[in-house]
């Protein structure tokens, strides 16, 4: 398996605890709003790609250092050599943290009942009737979607679900639709939006303060586990 790219630490992506974080290549989705972009060509082969060796290599050196690993992309579910490669990092005494946007609800399934994963953070890029338009893809089906979030709701793993908020793609009333959704006692983020020339389609602006304390207040009825990342 190859990755695009390695953050040797992060005190940020795994809560309450020290990891790297690896980028996989390829996604199946087109967010305009996409930090990662250079991510998303599943035929391209990584720019620099790193050898799955190579990372079990950096990590064995890490043991007691690190409690785990972050897997994000691009989206990591597209790949089937990633359980393979998980079962060795496990091995090695790491934790494991999923970054995905829940299109691969089988392939999750799997991983979870395997006890392959500690962790997994999951995108909701709008309300179900926004999704199609949000994630790039007019004849987006959201059944998949569904499914990974009821998923998530049993309870077998820790979780968090959580919406990069774009000033332009997201209104009261998708929250409105979205605590409907996620009711209950997920753990759920809003993230801003930060505008960058990186991005998939530029144009898009980030939320004000207000704007996200206004959409917390709409949730929260709902979502009492609701907060703004980095709050």
């Amino acid at each position: 398996m190859l990755f695009a790219g390695l953050q040797k630490l992060t005190l940020l992506d795994y809560p309450q605890h020290t990891a790297c974080t690896l980028f996989t290549q390829g996604c199946n989705l087109r967010c305009p709003f996409c930090h990662n972009s250079s991510l998303l060509d599943a035929c391209c082969a990584p720019e620099n790609p790193i050898l799955a060796e190579d990372v079990l290599t950096f990590l064995y050196k890490r043991r007691g250092t690190l409690d785990g690993v972050c897997i994000t992309g691009g989206e990591p579910l597209m790949h089937d050599e990633l359980r393979e490669f998980i079962l060795h990092v496990r091995n090695m005494g790491f934790l494991v943290k999923l970054d995905t946007n829940g299109c691969y609800p089988d392939k999750l399934r799997h991983l979870i009942d395997e006890g392959l994963l500690d962790m997994v953070a999951m995108d909701i890029k709008n309300a179900p009737a926004r999704y199609a338009m949000t994630v790039g893809m007019p004849q987006f089906d959201i059944s998949p979607i569904r499914e990974s979030v009821a998923l998530l709701k049993e309870n077998k793993i820790s979780y968090e679900f959580r919406t990069t908020v774009a000033d332009e793609l997201h209104r009261d009333e998708d929250m409105e639709q979205i605590a409907a959704w996620l009711q209950g006692d997920s753990k759920y983020f809003l993230q801003s939006y930060l505008e960058s020339d990186a991005v998939l389609h530029k144009g898009l602006h980030t939320p004000s303060r207000e704007k996200l304390k206004r959409f917390l207040a709409i949730l929260q009825p709902l979502v009492p586990h609701a907060a703004i990342r980095g709050e």
